[in-house]
Formats: structure tokens, sequence, C-alpha cells
């Protein structure tokens, strides 16, 4: 059943995305930008949280998912450090997750093959 809410939850994200670019004349980066700080305010004010506990990976693989987990490590690192955790705790939680990211793309332009026709 977790599976089941994880796809359905991450799946209204996505529709919503679409809304976005479909029915306003919303950029997509604008909506990346929208949809991080949404994750931040509602990981703020503690409704996130309670969307993640409910879907899982469906509530954090999204850009709001990432809004969330720069605002959880700086509550973290605010609690822990003080002031400077403010600073530091959105690096330090999202560390893991862009390494990975800079690895893959790495790894995919090592073995992809440029077509040249680029507009």
């Amino acid at each position: 059943m977790t599976l089941l809410w994880a796809f359905i939850i991450g799946g209204l994200i996505c529709v919503v995305g679409q809304l976005l670019i479909d029915l306003t004349k919303l950029t997509p980066a604008r909506i990346l930008v929208l949809f991080v700080v949404a994750g931040c305010l509602l990981s703020g004010i503690g409704w996130y949280q309670r969307l993640v506990d409910f879907a899982g990976a469906g509530a954090l693989v999204p850009l709001p998912g990432f809004g969330h987990i720069l605002a959880t490590g700086v509550k973290k690192a605010v609690d822990e450090r003080g002031l400077i955790g403010v600073i530091t705790g959105g690096f330090t939680a999202m560390a893991g997750g862009v390494t990975v990211a800079i690895v893959f793309g790495y790894l995919a332009a090592l073995v992809s093959k440029p077509s040249g026709d680029t507009p």
C-alpha cells in the first residue's frame, strides 16, 4: 500500500507542475523555484513531514521534497550549532544527493555520444 500511495502522491505533485506549465505563463524555472520554496514553507509549518510519513519517496523525490530536506537540514543545524546552521544546514543535508547527481551525470556524459544536432 505504501508503494501505491507514493506513486499517487508523487504523480499528483507532477500533475500540479504540468498544470502550471499548461495553464499559466510561468516558465519551468519559476515553477521549479515555486515547488522548492513551497516544500520549505510546508516543512516549516510541519505539514510536509506528515506527507512524507504518509507517502514516503512519493513526497521526497519531487522538487518540494528537495525544499523539505533543505528546511529540515537547516532546522537541525540551527538546533545543534546555532545561527551558523542557517548557512551550513542546507548544504550538509543535500550533500549526498547533489554528489550522486553529479557523479551519475558525469557517467552518463561519458557513455553517451552527442549528436551535434543541437539547435
